[in-house]
Parts: structure tokens; C-alpha cells; sequence
């Protein structure tokens, strides 16, 4: 298969390098330094057990005019910078192309081939204008939900820290030929790469904890152990899980672990920064509409209170308007 990655950062190059190391043809899209290191000494790949694999992509490019069409393309931006970039994936489509969201929270397709009264609907907290759905068919897309914890430790160096599953599904829930020829094609690659004819309830596990997790972290630069450990911050966690169950409940989800369960094991990750804590550190724009934003609208939409949700969500928003903002220059 002729692959191409959108997006060679953490997850993206964690994931091409795996599948250059298994003989794929792989094309990475990137850009800045990272592009220019990956075209000089291609992509390093730090393994938890610490064995490093060094792969060369067949391309790597910032633009996708000049990688030409794949069978499939893997978006590994994150969620709020896919409007963006969406409208320049299109030289990368034959007709059967698949595309891949390989992306936080809850993703814009969410309600497309979804079934009953939300059939359709689009997400606004995470496409608000349509870009993303007027550029990317429904028809080509595989629900996907990311498990690997990764750093991009410097240009073109990826660490692996932890997890090496990538859940698959039809929006439909079918069992579809491609779907199973993908998830093959990412095990050869030494990726666990299961189908699931629910990927929705997937895609709502991992989001489960991250919603609590993330923005907490972000606002308080504490690590996943720390926040488990401390009694206030772990009930604040408890309410916000608690308040997301509910609307998940309300679309349908079957949970099929506790909240205590689900904080156990962010426990034992251990003293891990989350992305959007990383991202808040460097000074970044987050994924919180992804992760919290949508998980409001859609408790507005099922009219479930999200309170203690909303109010984190407030409170990121503002932290990462602060840290983001450009400090105009003084003139002399």
C-alpha cells in the first residue's frame, strides 16, 4: 500500500517509521525543521526498550500537490489544526483513497453514518464552518482511535513512551475488505491495529479519561500520577468523567469499566505530561475543543449538565489565549 502521513510529528513519526521499518511505501508530510530533518537523516524512532530504528521515508514534502494520490493518507495533525490543512489534502486522493483521522477527542465525523435523530449533524466545537467535511468524503473515511504516548524529542526524533494499539472501524460498523487490509498492513508494522464494529465507544473510552485529565493537567502543571494522588483533584476528575459518562450514555455508549477503573490506569502511566500540557508549556494552541469543547456541545445537544466541564473548558480556553497571545512589539 502507498501511504502517506499528514503530519510526521509525534504520533506521525512514530507511526512512519514503524511502517518504513516493515517495507511500506510511505510519504511523510511535514514541515520547518522537522521536514528538514527528516530529509537529511530520515525519521529515528526511540523505542521503549530503548532500540532505535532510523527510516527514510520515499518523500517527504510540505506539499501535498507534489506527493500525488495514496491508497492511504493518515492525519496525524491535531484536531484544530485539520481546518487548516484539510483543504490542501485533496492532490493526495485517487478515487479509493482511505483516510485515516489519526486524532484526539471527539472527531468531525462523529454523527456521519451515526444513525438516529443527530444523523449528520456536524460537530461545530471541532469544525465549526464545514471545512473539514467539505473536503474529506465521508465514504473514505476509518474511524481510528490513537493509544501510543509519544514525544518528538527534537527535529525528526521521535521517543515512544508508551502503548502500540491503533483501534479501527467503519463509520457504518461494517466489516469491510479495506478496513481488514489496513489493519494488517499496521500489525506487519508492529502495530496492534484491532477492528471494532463500535468505534464510537472507542473513540469514547480513551476520550473518557483525557477529558478530565488534559485540561486539569494544563492547568495545573501537574503529571497523570500526581493528579490521581491528590484528593481534590481526583474528585474534580470523578465529576468531570461522571458528567461526560452521562452524555455518552444519553448517545447510546456502553462504558464497560468504572471511573475508578479508568483513573486507575492513567495512574499507572506515571508521572507523564499530557499533550495538551505539553502544549500549553511550549506555548501552543491545544486540542481542548476536541477534547472538552465538543463534549459540552454534545451535553447541550442531549441535554445533559456539564458543569464542572464547561467551567475547565472556560478556564483552558482563557490559559491558552494567555500563553498563545503575541506580546506586540515596542517601538524605540
Amino acid at each position: 500500500m502507498k501511504i502517506c502521513i499528514v503530519g510526521a510529528g509525534s504520533i506521525g513519526g512514530y507511526l512512519g517509521a514503524r511502517l518504513i521499518h516493515a517495507g511500506e511505501q510511505v510519504t511523510l508530510i511535514a514541515r520547518g525543521a522537522n521536514l528538514a530533518a527528516i530529509r537529511e537523516r530520515g525519521v529515528t524512532l526511540i523505542e521503549t526498550d530503548g532500540a532505535v530504528i532510523t527510516a527514510r521515508p520515499a518523500l517527504a514534502t510540505d506539499d501535498p500537490s507534489v506527493a500525488g494520490p495514496h491508497d492511504v493518507v493518515i492525519i496525524a495533525v491535531k484536531a484544530h489544526q485539520l481546518p487548516a490543512v484539510a483543504p490542501l489534502l485533496r492532490p493526495l486522493f485517487h478515487d479509493t483513497t482511505i483516510v485515516v483521522p489519526a486524532q484526539n477527542g471527539i472527531p468531525w465525523w462523529y454523527f456521519q453514518r451515526h444513525g438516529g435523530p443527530f444523523e449528520g449533524r456536524r460537530i461545530e466545537s471541532v469544525d465549526p464552518d464545514g471545512i473539514i467535511a467539505a473536503n474529506i468524503e465521508t465514504e473514505r473515511i476509518i474511524g481510528c482511535v490513537v493509544y501510543p504516548a509519544t514525544e518528538l524529542e527534537a527535529p525528526g526524533i521521535v521517543r515512544h513512551i508508551e502503548g502500540d494499539r491503533l483501534t479501527l472501524g467503519e463509520l457504518d460498523g461494517s466489516r469491510s475488505e479495506r478496513v481488514h487490509l489496513l489493519s494488517q498492513t499496521l500489525t506487519r508494522a508492529g502495530i496492534k491495529a484491532p477492528v471494532r464494529s463500535r468505534i464510537r465507544t472507542d473513540i469514547w473510552i480513551k476520550l473518557w479519561g483525557n477529558l478530565a485529565f488534559n485540561p486539569v493537567s494544563a492547568l495545573t502543571r501537574a503529571t497523570l500520577i500526581d493528579i490521581c494522588r491528590h484528593p481534590q483533584a481526583r474528585a474534580l476528575i470523578v465529576a468531570m468523567m461522571a458528567e461526560g459518562q452521562a452524555v455518552a450514555t444519553r448517545l447510546g455508549i456502553t462504558f464497560d469499566m468504572t471511573i475508578d477503573q479508568r483513573i486507575a490506569g492513567a495512574e499507572r502511566v506515571g508521572a507523564h505530561k499530557t499533550s495538551m500540557l505539553q502544549d500549553i508549556e511550549a506555548r501552543r494552541a491545544t486540542e481542548v475543543d476536541a477534547l472538552v469543547g465538543a463534549v459540552a456541545e454534545l451535553g447541550r445537544l442531549t441535554d445533559v449538565p456539564t458543569p464542572h466541564i464547561n467551567a475547565i473548558y472556560a478556564a483552558v480556553k482563557l490559559l491558552e489565549q494567555t500563553v498563545t497571545r503575541v506580546t506586540p512589539a515596542h517601538s524605540a
